[in-house]
């Protein structure tokens, strides 16, 4: 029975490598576009709630000694799997500081556009 387990755990060592593999290609051939690497994002976020929420929920342990088990494991392996949002203020941070001159320019165009409407 442990052989079992252990090929059963094998293949599935390197399906979850394979997977990886996938997603770092799609990484490194969308480097430079911001919207396919949030679609990505969105992807992965969307994949980890399905599963979640969907037969993770079910497998969940039914007695003390699987519960037991499960935190064992969790704990030893590194903990709860988390998929965690940028925060706004560090996504601001990343942008590029413009010089003051050049905003005043920018709302001097567009309030101009707007008194042409």
């Amino acid at each position: 029975m442990n052989d079992h387990k252990n090929i059963e755990s094998e293949k599935l060592s390197c399906k979850l490598q394979t997977i990886a593999t996938v997603v770092y290609d799609a990484v490194q051939g969308s480097e430079d576009d911001t919207v396919a690497l949030l679609a990505l994002l969105r992807q992965l976020e969307q994949l980890h709630r399905e599963i979640r929420d969907g037969v993770f929920q079910q497998s969940l342990p039914v007695n003390r000694r699987q519960l037991y088990s499960l935190l064992k494991d969790i704990e030893s392996e590194g903990g709860w799997p988390y998929i965690e949002r940028m925060r706004l203020q560090a996504f601001l941070a990343n942008l590029p500081q413009e010089a003051p001159e050049e905003n005043n320019h920018e709302v001097l165009q567009s309030d101009r556009s707007g008194m042409a409407d």
